[in-house]
């Protein structure tokens, strides 16, 4: 920060209130389970509105599942100012139905509390609101693995990729990124899914596309909501 403002951090000296910078803030947070498409879609509208102009970001955390927990098709619903839910899809008929923990967040504070603090930057930007708790980063990896490759009913070719990881109660993964299509090398794009296995302990990525590129790069991004 510059020479005047206010900067609070915590016991471990990590900087969560700034006047000068917005840190991700906890907009809204709960649950996600299936809603439609004989369970394995799921829509889920947030408490209050994200009234930032670009998207916020989405951090899930799947119920641990003797099966395999997949998501796909992530998409936000609302547009600029006015996000108000997301939609997520099970990875097929196999996987565990979409149930889990939620945060949504953005670089901005929301007025949300009735009491308390609120911080304005030098153009009026509200980027702190004591009743929107901040998230830190906790970690992220793009080094996958490549296991296999196979081809569905159609004939498209599908990559498998894996990591192993833990995942602690308190943490949720982002899922903006896995929502997104991939350049293939051809016309069709590369569809993109993720899978959880609770018990072998290793997340997966899996491909889809009519041609086989075998690079992947993708960052899986992890999050957690300040205690």
């Amino acid at each position: 920060m510059a020479g005047y403002g206010l900067q609070f951090t915590n016991n471990s000296n990590a900087v969560t209130i700034d006047s000068e910078f917005a840190r991700l803030m906890v907009i809204a947070s709960g649950r996600y389970a299936p809603t439609e498409e004989g369970g394995m879609g799921s829509t889920t509208y947030f408490a209050r509105p994200v009234t930032s102009q670009e998207p916020p970001l989405v951090f899930v955390r799947p119920d641990n599942s003797t099966l395999i927990a997949g998501l796909s098709n992530m998409r936000l619903i609302g547009s600029a100012g006015n996000w108000t839910g997301f939609y997520v899809r099970t990875y097929s008929s196999a996987t565990a139905q979409p149930n889990g923990r939620y945060f949504v967040g953005a670089f901005a504070a929301q007025a949300v509390a009735q009491y308390g603090m609120r911080l304005w930057d030098g153009t009026g930007k509200m980027l702190f609101d004591s009743g929107t708790p901040n998230a830190t980063f906790t970690r992220s990896f793009q080094s996958w693995t490549y296991l296999k490759s196979d081809q569905d009913d159609q004939g498209l070719y599908r990559n498998y990729y894996s990591v192993p990881f833990s995942f602690p109660q308190n943490e949720f993964m982002l899922i903006n990124n896995f929502g997104m299509t991939m350049v293939s090398g051809g016309n069709i794009p590369r569809q993109l899914y993720c899978t959880w296995d609770f018990s072998a302990g290793n997340l997966y990525a899996v491909t889809v596309a009519a041609n086989n590129p075998f690079n992947f790069f993708l960052p899986a991004v992890f999050a957690k909501q300040a205690a």
